[in-house]
């Protein structure tokens, strides 16, 4: 009969249940512009959580191509990947298309340095899903002076942590700097002469901390862009003990990423 309404109808609306959580603006989610930097173990589980909470414009950085030990923890690669010379953005793309038809993922593949403040102004958001020091000042910088949020995941074994920098207002990952994070940046080595590659040790890695990570990378992009608060300062996750905590950050006048600056609460 014309004009029925089925008992199942809102089952046909996949984001039926997110729309149930009355502050979410879906609206302001699906126009967004989102970049997340980085395809290892934390991005394929950012982007996989993104496109299904409703995200439509993505883009997905990397440089790099499979190995097999990515297997363990990428929920978007799969056997086989590793032989198949495919960049790592590339096949994140292609599947997190085929979890939601309705997004569009767009991989870029290329290094985090070639990123400058005229590549990041077109976004709205930043998502950074690296493993290295170097290239997270990199990211953290340009999205400081363009002012566009940046929000950073990391995790070694067990734990994790996540950063969300609001410019200019937050303090952002170089006011949290300490001596033991230069040292790291200043191992670093040049196969040609004629560029850098930085020093990256092997570090533990499993699931359920990139997994815990990114969701909260995640969370509080969805926070951000619904005008709800997020995390102030650095969110720790410690896996053994089963707990998060909240460390404050001030934000250092000193920084150059603030040089200039005001924060919100002081004009």
């Amino acid at each position: 009969m014309e004009g029925t309404i089925r008992p199942d109808h809102l089952d046909l609306d996949r984001l039926d249940r997110t729309r149930r959580i009355g502050w979410v603006d879906l609206e302001r989610i699906q126009r967004a512009r989102t970049l997340v930097v980085g395809a290892g173990a934390l991005g394929n589980e950012a982007v996989k959580d993104l496109v299904l909470f409703g995200f439509r414009q993505v883009d997905v950085m990397d440089m790099d191509r499979v190995v097999r030990s990515n297997l363990n923890r990428c929920v978007l690669f799969r056997e086989g990947d590793h032989g198949s010379n495919r960049g790592k953005a590339e096949l994140v793309a292609e599947r997190a298309m085929e979890l939601n038809p309705e997004a569009r993922v767009i991989p870029r593949h290329g290094r985090v340095q070639s990123l400058g403040p005229e590549e990041m102004s077109p976004y709205d958001l930043i998502l950074g899903c690296l493993d290295n020091v170097a290239a997270r000042l990199h990211l953290n910088a340009n999205a400081c002076h363009v002012e566009i949020p940046y929000i950073d995941g990391g995790t070694d074994g067990f734990r994790g942590k996540v950063q969300v920098v609001r410019p200019p207002e937050s303090p952002c990952l170089q006011c949290a700097m300490n001596r033991s994070h230069f040292k790291v940046m200043e191992r670093r080595f040049s196969c040609t002469g004629q560029s850098t590659v930085f020093y990256r040790p092997r570090m533990a890695a499993e699931i359920t901390t990139t997994s815990v990570i990114a969701a909260v990378q995640v969370r509080e992009a969805v926070k951000l862009l619904s005008g709800r608060p997020v995390i102030e300062h650095v969110l720790y996750y410690d896996g053994l003990a089963g707990g998060m905590e909240v460390y404050a950050v001030p934000r250092d006048p000193q920084c150059p990423n603030h040089a200039g600056q005001r924060s919100l609460s002081e004009i």
